[in-house]
């Protein structure tokens, strides 16, 4: 028998710097204004991630006011194949990129937990338990981080969402137009990027359902 449990958990991030790259800027790493659903999920993930369960990004808590820095780093410019002996030069493949990132980023990520497993012999319970108690001791698989691996995140678990500490949500409502939503990747031979329509309301963003006519892909 089918078995499905769903329960809101929040996490408060943050970190020095952050790039959720625009996929339309290319080779340039442009950032959106504010994390995406998919990096927000990543997170969730780093803390716990299992096949029997699948997170479900809700809301978005912006906690610092929006602020970019422009960097420029080099890059190596060609990458290594499986098993290949070819050495990689970097003197002779360097490349300097600009990079327009978010410093001093602070969020609130709201996500439901839903257990997605067929096995009658488990309980959805265990996996709910597990997250809150790996997330209320800074326990994680892999280390969280902000849109690039370079740009490591902190969290902290929220156990009531409701109570803000230091920080609250900023007062600022704008649109930020089309953002990366997440990979459709229902079929692995075409996966797909879905987006949606941002929009920032008093530092809150509401995230669409993964199947509602918000999404489009």
């Amino acid at each position: 028998m089918f078995v499905k449990e769903e329960k809101l958990f929040c996490l408060e991030v943050w970190g020095d710097f952050a790039c959720f790259t625009r996929p339309e800027m290319k080779v340039e790493r442009v950032s959106y204004d504010v994390i995406t659903p998919s990096a927000a999920r990543a997170i969730f993930e780093a803390v716990l991630w299992k096949p029997a369960i699948k997170w479900h990004i809700r809301k978005i808590e912006v906690l610092k006011p929006i602020k970019n820095i422009s960097i420029r780093r080099n890059e190596v410019g060609s990458t290594a194949g499986t098993g290949s002996k070819e050495k990689i030069i970097i003197e002779d493949n360097r490349l300097q990129r600009a990079g327009l990132l978010l410093r001093d980023v602070r969020y609130r990520l709201h996500a439901w937990m839903e257990y997605v497993s067929t096995r009658e012999d488990e309980n959805p319970g265990k996996y709910l338990a597990m997250f809150e108690r790996r997330a209320k001791k800074g326990q994680c698989f892999n280390q969280p981080y902000l849109g690039c691996r370079e740009f490591s995140a902190n969290f902290e678990y929220v156990s009531d969402p409701l109570v803000y500490g230091e920080f609250e949500p900023v007062k600022e409502t704008r649109d930020l137009g089309f953002m990366l939503y997440d990979l459709d990747f229902s079929d692995p031979k075409d996966i797909r990027p879905a987006f949606y329509r941002s929009r920032l309301s008093d530092g809150i963003i509401n995230i669409p359902e993964w199947g509602s006519d918000e999404v489009r892909r």
